[in-house]
């Protein structure tokens, strides 16, 4: 069998809604565990509203919030997959499709750089990033909305030999500067080596990582933790009202490179949006309950 288009439509269209409709459970488990330990009052208090909010949105139906990012998709493909019809094209359309039926309707915020002018399309919407897996035969799809909050503060720099003390400033420099903009409980990803593009392909990739995952690599397990505890002790707290809570998570992964080094750091608000599924060739879908 093949994966056909429409399914490809369907699928990325469901993973689009939910993603603006329900924080995923890792997340909400997070938030509550954050709740739980949080010696600023109005950050608790804060905390229980976004909790509420999020629960409120998923039960009836609603957005968690009203700015819904533009349709970004990363679609890793297997390689004993096959395919009947265009797949591009597909998301296109289903992304279409969405903003045609779902309710409550969607803003317009794909915007023009050059003009400003904003709609529902434009050039290279939605953006797409493939990828492949060997001997697989399913198409893995993750769609992860990038909305104002997040993406006006994502930061990329290059350097030559550097050490971790230098990294995490970075870092740490790049939260600073965010501040309470991106909506917090902030998630991070930071992206280490490779090239300037692979590199921020790996702080994409690492922000979007399920919460209790160990870090492979000890070094950067150890540099997770500091890093967290870092940006918590800055003292933003949720949604800047102070507190302990200004992230969820620090996700890192790395590349070997050159002499020249690039950093990338990426966020994801407290929202978290990310859905993920599986279609397979004899046309099963998996929902990976992201």
């Amino acid at each position: 069998m093949a994966i056909d288009s429409a399914t490809i439509q369907r699928v990325t269209a469901q993973l689009y809604e939910r993603s603006l409709k329900k924080i995923p459970d890792d997340t909400r488990a997070a938030l509550q565990r954050a709740e739980a330990v949080e010696s600023g009052a109005t950050g608790k208090h804060t905390l229980k509203i976004m909790l509420q909010s999020a629960d409120a949105a998923q039960q009836g139906d609603e957005l968690v919030c009203t700015d819904v990012g533009i349709p970004v998709y990363s679609i890793k493909i297997g390689t004993r997959v096959q395919f009947d019809g265009p797949v591009r094209e597909a998301v296109t359309r289903g992304f279409a499709d969405l903003v045609q039926h779902i309710d409550p309707p969607i803003l317009k915020m794909v915007t023009n750089p050059l003009t400003h002018a904003r709609s529902y399309a434009g050039k290279d919407m939605p953006l797409i990033s493939f990828d492949v897996i060997d001997d697989a035969d399913y198409i893995e799809i993750v769609c992860a909305p990038k909305a104002m909050g997040t993406g006006r503060w994502e930061a990329i720099d290059a350097f030559v030999y550097p050490t971790l003390e230098q990294i995490e400033k970075f870092v740490i420099d790049t939260v600073l500067r965010a501040g309470s903009q991106p909506c917090l409980p902030i998630v991070v990803g930071v992206g280490i080596g490779g090239t300037f593009d692979y590199a921020a392909k790996l702080a994409k990739e690492s922000v979007l990582r399920p919460f209790g995952r160990t870090n492979p690599e000890p070094i950067l397990a150890a540099m997770e933790k500091r890093l967290l505890d870092a940006i918590n002790a800055m003292g933003f707290g949720p949604m800047g009202t102070g507190g302990d809570a200004s992230a969820m998570a620090v996700h890192i992964d790395y590349a070997a490179s050159h002499g020249f080094v690039p950093v990338a750091v990426s966020f994801n608000c407290w929202i978290n949006r990310r859905t993920a599924a599986r279609i397979y060739n004899d046309g099963r879908v998996e929902d990976l309950n992201w």
